[in-house]
């Protein structure tokens, strides 16, 4: 069973603190037992205020930490004020209490917290859309990442919002127990197990007007046409517009380009098959309509960082089907 420690500062929003525990809290092996132990602590062990009006008590001090397999940290009122020179000592003394092997996961703007200890630098991470340019004033040499939803760099984890820090959790469950424990943790809390797209689907722009045709006609018929070659003209032909027009009404409905879009569509068609069939990884590569396990390998290596058989054997669960249903 792995510990989850979750770091609740004077200030904390609510619902993100109890993240970790719904999500994380949630998950269960084959049995029914647990697979994580999530526990709370402040930096002193005594009641902490939150940005509701309510107090949270929390009976562990700062020495849980140093059991921790994960540290969870969730924002808190004030965060965003936070600069280079902020790190109370009683938080740079829970940061000199983690051991080596831990991993950092923040929520929305914790990553400031994170940052401010210095863990951040050269290295990537994300935050709220809302903040990116005063994040990146504060911490340049953080690689921030502003289009995601979140970041997993290994040992230091960074989600951009509060329902990303959702995903980030499912994709904790994910990495350390593979796909199908995630996607029955989803069913449970009624939430999609993987979502599509990053934070610019979710930045103010103005609303298509509802007398305009949208792409959603479109997407909903590439989606079904994944394995076939499909070129700009082709999207812009079924939805009876423009290539130009085409292009800029992707862009204001879920932040990219056509050929962004449709290539994550393909990346993730791929990651499904990869994870609940045996097909070879050039059925999976044309399945998915990248053509040959060559292309395959190289958008899944710029996108995720590993190849399709190191995917596999990753998130495949144990009694996934070799079949194919389309």
């Amino acid at each position: 069973m792995r510990r989850i420690v979750v770091l609740a500062l004077d200030g904390v929003y609510p619902f993100e603190l109890s993240i970790p525990m719904r999500i994380l809290g949630s998950a269960t092996g084959l049995d029914g037992e647990p697979l994580y132990e999530v526990l709370t602590c402040s930096v002193d062990g005594r009641p902490v205020t939150t940005a509701a009006d309510f107090t949270v008590a929390v009976t562990h001090g700062p020495e849980l930490v140093e059991t921790a397999d994960t540290l969870v940290i969730p924002p808190f009122s004030g965060c965003t004020e936070i600069d280079r020179d902020w790190l109370p000592p009683a938080v740079a003394d829970v940061f000199s209490r983690l051991p080596s092997r831990t991993r950092i996961v923040s929520i929305c703007t914790a990553a400031y917290v994170v940052a401010a200890a210095g863990l951040l630098d050269g290295r990537p991470a994300t935050t709220h859309w809302n903040e990116v340019g005063h994040f990146q004033r504060m911490f340049p040499r953080v690689q921030l990442r502003p289009g995601v939803l979140f970041v997993d760099d290994g040992d230091v984890l960074t989600a951009s919002g509060v329902a990303a820090g959702i995903d980030l959790c499912l994709h904790l469950i994910r990495r350390d127990h593979g796909a199908e424990v995630a996607t029955r943790v989803a069913r449970l809390c009624i939430v999609p197990p993987w979502r599509d797209g990053g934070q610019a689907q979710f930045i103010e722009r103005p609303v298509p007007d509802s007398a305009t045709a949208t792409t959603t006609g479109v997407r909903a018929w590439a989606l079904e046409r994944l394995h076939q070659p499909l070129s700009l003209s082709d999207l812009a032909h079924h939805g009876r517009m423009s290539v130009r027009t085409l292009t800029r009404r992707f862009r204001d409905e879920v932040g990219m380009t056509p050929g962004q879009w449709l290539t994550q569509r393909r990346i993730d068609h791929a990651r499904r098959l990869l994870e609940t069939t045996d097909l070879t990884v050039d059925r999976v590569a044309a399945e998915a309509g990248f053509g040959t396990g060559a292309s395959l390998r190289q958008h899944l290596a710029a996108t995720i960082g590993v190849s399709p058989t190191a995917y596999r054997r990753t998130f495949k669960p144990r009694y996934a089907s070799s079949g194919l249903k389309r």
